[in-house]
C-alpha cells in the first residue's frame, strides 16, 4: 500500500510541478492535472507540496514502524 501511495506522490509532484512550469514561463498546459481541474498557478505548486509532505510523512512512518 506504501508503494502505491509513493508512486500517486510522485505523479502528484510532477504534475504540480510541470503544470506551473508549463503556465508560468510557456504560457501553455502542460501534464495532465489541467484536464481534471482549473487552478490557479499557486495552486499547481500546493499540489506539489502536498506530495512531497505526503511522500516525507509515508516515509517517515515507515522507518517508525520497523523500529
Amino acid at each position: 500500500m506504501k508503494a502505491l501511495i509513493n508512486i500517486v506522490c510522485v505523479i502528484a509532484i510532477i504534475q504540480g510541478v510541470m503544470g506551473f512550469v508549463g503556465r508560468m514561463w510557456f504560457d501553455s498546459h502542460w501534464g495532465f492535472l489541467h484536464r481534471l481541474v482549473d487552478l490557479p498557478l499557486p495552486g499547481y505548486l500546493g499540489v506539489a507540496v502536498a506530495g512531497v509532505a505526503v511522500l516525507i510523512w509515508v516515509d517517515t512512518a515507515t522507518k517508525r514502524d520497523r523500529g
